[in-house]
């Protein structure tokens, strides 16, 4: 399968004072069209910085990343926004949802930044919180769903614009292991039905070598690690 995404050297470093923190400290790696990638590590080792220069939400203090052959360092803001609307969809740990807006609202949010049309964004709401397992539950709101039914929501509105690649950034961290397993389990099913590409952040190295095809670790901002699930 084609390499989508090549990271060489990847460096990213905040000052805190007299003190440099190497939050990455040259990362090198290549992510195949239709992986399922799992970024392990402890928190602090970098894992959730390199998820946030793939998704465009910050810049790289040295070292080059492309994805499809576009160097993200190179964008300009309006092309960042572009790349995070067509390129990668997000799904966090604490769900991000808006509090006022229903399951199909808050499905539909990304849609309608990419100028849908209002009857469109709804019908493409519904198919993607079926495809999720909520069929029925769209107009409930975040308060009247469990964790597990609003991390659902979160990754169907992750798909809304049909990203290439699906970054999760620990999104069972808030969940019981019962529930967790069934985000996972949901996750999988995406990866093997739609032939997305997953990369999967998480500090459960156990659980995440039942799911994913290749496990890299980070350790002090650097991969010590690559080896298949």
């Amino acid at each position: 399968m084609p390499i989508i995404l090549e990271a060489s050297d990847l460096k990213k470093y905040y000052t805190m004072g007299e003190s440099v923190v190497r939050a990455l400290d040259g990362v090198t790696l290549g992510l195949q069209q239709g992986e399922f990638l799992g970024l392990l590590g402890t928190s602090g080792s970098g894992k959730s910085t390199l998820l946030n220069l793939i998704a465009g939400l910050d810049r790289p203090s040295g070292g080059t990343l492309k994805v499809f052959d576009r160097t993200v360092n190179e964008m300009t803001r309006k092309e960042l926004s572009m790349h995070r609307r067509k390129n990668v969809g997000m799904i966090f740990q604490s769900f991000n949802l808006i509090s006022t807006m229903t399951a199909r609202e808050n499905v539909a949010l990304p849609l309608m930044f990419a100028e849908i049309p209002a009857a469109q964004r709804e019908q493409r709401a519904d198919q993607l919180l079926e495809s999720v397992g909520l069929s029925g539950r769209q107009l409930h709101k975040p308060n009247q769903l469990s964790g597990g039914e609003q991390q659902r929501v979160a990754i169907a509105r992750a798909m809304a614009n049909s990203p290439a690649i699906l970054l999760a950034d620990e999104p069972t961290g808030n969940l019981d292991s019962k529930t967790a397993r069934g985000i996972l389990d949901l996750l999988k099913e995406l990866h093997a039905r739609e032939g997305k590409t997953i990369v999967l952040v998480t500090h459960d190295q156990a659980l995440a070598s039942q799911y994913v095809q290749r496990n890299i670790t980070l350790l002090d901002g650097r991969i010590v690690s690559q080896v298949p699930a």
